[in-house]
Protein backbone atom coordinates (compact mmCIF):
# COMPACT_ATOMS: atom_id res chain seq x y z
CA UNK A 1 0.00 0.00 0.00
CA UNK A 2 1.50 3.18 -0.87
CA UNK A 3 -0.05 7.00 1.10
CA UNK A 4 0.01 9.96 -1.36
CA UNK A 5 -0.87 13.36 0.74
CA UNK A 6 -2.18 16.22 -0.76
CA UNK A 7 -4.90 18.65 -0.87
CA UNK A 8 -8.76 17.74 -1.44
CA UNK A 9 -10.66 19.64 -3.75
CA UNK A 10 -13.87 17.92 -3.63
CA UNK A 11 -15.17 16.01 -0.83
CA UNK A 12 -15.88 12.74 -0.53
CA UNK A 13 -14.41 9.25 -0.50
CA UNK A 14 -14.49 6.69 -3.31
CA UNK A 15 -12.20 3.67 -4.37
CA UNK A 16 -12.25 2.22 -7.95
CA UNK A 17 -9.96 1.19 -10.88
CA UNK A 18 -7.11 3.56 -11.83
CA UNK A 19 -6.83 5.41 -15.27
CA UNK A 20 -3.46 7.08 -15.93
CA UNK A 21 -2.60 9.51 -18.68
CA UNK A 22 1.10 10.95 -18.65
CA UNK A 23 -0.38 13.34 -21.07
CA UNK A 24 -3.07 16.49 -19.98
CA UNK A 25 -6.05 15.94 -21.06
CA UNK A 26 -8.43 18.48 -23.42
CA UNK A 27 -11.92 18.90 -22.55
CA UNK A 28 -13.16 20.77 -25.53
CA UNK A 29 -12.72 18.50 -28.58
CA UNK A 30 -10.83 15.95 -26.39
CA UNK A 31 -13.19 14.05 -24.60
CA UNK A 32 -17.09 12.84 -25.80
CA UNK A 33 -19.40 13.89 -22.72
CA UNK A 34 -21.92 11.14 -24.52
CA UNK A 35 -19.25 7.89 -23.79
CA UNK A 36 -17.30 9.38 -21.22
CA UNK A 37 -14.06 8.47 -24.11
CA UNK A 38 -11.53 10.76 -24.51
CA UNK A 39 -11.38 11.26 -28.30
CA UNK A 40 -8.22 13.79 -28.74
CA UNK A 41 -6.14 12.21 -31.30
CA UNK A 42 -2.88 12.09 -30.57
CA UNK A 43 -3.43 11.25 -27.10
CA UNK A 44 -1.71 8.27 -25.27
CA UNK A 45 -5.60 7.11 -24.39
CA UNK A 46 -7.37 7.99 -27.34
CA UNK A 47 -10.60 5.58 -27.59
CA UNK A 48 -10.08 4.59 -23.78
CA UNK A 49 -13.42 5.12 -21.74
CA UNK A 50 -12.59 7.09 -18.24
CA UNK A 51 -16.41 6.24 -17.08
CA UNK A 52 -16.24 4.61 -13.23
CA UNK A 53 -12.82 4.86 -13.09
CA UNK A 54 -10.55 7.00 -10.72
CA UNK A 55 -9.13 9.11 -13.62
CA UNK A 56 -5.54 9.75 -13.00
CA UNK A 57 -3.23 12.85 -15.35
CA UNK A 58 -1.36 16.04 -14.77
CA UNK A 59 -3.67 18.16 -15.18
CA UNK A 60 -5.62 20.45 -17.67
CA UNK A 61 -5.00 22.09 -20.75
CA UNK A 62 -7.11 23.71 -23.79
CA UNK A 63 -9.91 26.30 -23.09
CA UNK A 64 -11.77 27.44 -20.25
CA UNK A 65 -14.57 25.05 -21.79
CA UNK A 66 -13.33 22.20 -19.79
CA UNK A 67 -15.28 22.14 -16.70
CA UNK A 68 -18.80 22.59 -19.19
CA UNK A 69 -17.44 19.17 -20.80
CA UNK A 70 -16.93 17.50 -17.81
CA UNK A 71 -19.79 18.60 -15.93
CA UNK A 72 -21.62 17.07 -18.92
CA UNK A 73 -20.27 14.01 -18.10
CA UNK A 74 -21.89 13.95 -14.84
CA UNK A 75 -24.73 14.79 -15.91
CA UNK A 76 -24.76 12.32 -18.90
CA UNK A 77 -23.34 9.77 -16.39
CA UNK A 78 -20.33 9.11 -17.88
CA UNK A 79 -17.90 11.11 -15.37
CA UNK A 80 -14.88 9.44 -14.08
CA UNK A 81 -15.35 8.29 -9.86
CA UNK A 82 -12.82 10.66 -8.92
CA UNK A 83 -9.88 12.87 -10.13
CA UNK A 84 -6.53 13.12 -8.85
CA UNK A 85 -3.99 15.17 -10.91
CA UNK A 86 -0.78 16.62 -10.30
CA UNK A 87 -1.09 20.63 -11.47
CA UNK A 88 -4.27 22.58 -10.02
CA UNK A 89 -5.37 24.89 -12.51
CA UNK A 90 -8.73 26.66 -12.67
CA UNK A 91 -9.81 24.67 -15.37
CA UNK A 92 -8.79 21.33 -13.36
CA UNK A 93 -10.08 22.62 -10.07
CA UNK A 94 -13.45 23.95 -11.47
CA UNK A 95 -14.17 20.64 -13.61
CA UNK A 96 -13.37 18.51 -10.52
CA UNK A 97 -16.37 21.20 -8.86
CA UNK A 98 -19.21 20.97 -11.28
CA UNK A 99 -17.76 17.16 -12.27
CA UNK A 100 -19.15 16.69 -8.14
CA UNK A 101 -16.21 13.80 -7.72
CA UNK A 102 -13.71 13.55 -5.00
CA UNK A 103 -10.45 15.23 -5.77
CA UNK A 104 -6.80 15.48 -4.45
CA UNK A 105 -3.90 17.27 -6.15
CA UNK A 106 -0.62 18.77 -5.16
CA UNK A 107 0.43 15.69 -3.65
CA UNK A 108 3.19 14.67 -2.17
CA UNK A 109 4.70 12.50 -4.62
CA UNK A 110 3.76 12.92 -8.68
CA UNK A 111 0.78 10.19 -8.99
CA UNK A 112 1.56 9.78 -12.75
CA UNK A 113 4.52 8.33 -11.82
CA UNK A 114 3.23 5.86 -8.64
CA UNK A 115 0.03 5.51 -10.05
CA UNK A 116 -0.60 2.59 -12.99
CA UNK A 117 -3.58 1.83 -14.81
CA UNK A 118 -4.99 -0.75 -13.21
CA UNK A 119 -4.06 -0.27 -9.55
CA UNK A 120 -6.71 -0.11 -7.17
CA UNK A 121 -6.84 3.80 -5.66
CA UNK A 122 -8.91 4.97 -2.90
CA UNK A 123 -9.55 8.78 -3.48
CA UNK A 124 -10.44 10.98 -0.04
CA UNK A 125 -11.09 14.42 -1.11
CA UNK A 126 -12.15 15.33 2.63
CA UNK A 127 -8.30 14.26 3.87
CA UNK A 128 -6.39 15.30 1.05
CA UNK A 129 -5.25 11.51 0.94
CA UNK A 130 -4.84 8.63 -2.14
CA UNK A 131 -4.38 5.58 -1.37
CA UNK A 132 -2.51 3.02 -3.54
CA UNK A 133 -3.84 -0.69 -3.19
CA UNK A 134 -1.53 -3.02 -5.43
Amino acid sequence: MIELRGRGIVPGVVTGEALVSHETISGWGGIDPATGTIIERRHELCGVCFTGKVLVFPGAKGSSGWSGFFQSTRLLGTAPLAMVFTTVSTKSALGAVVTRVPAVTDLDQDPVQVIRTGDRVTVDGDRGLVIVHR
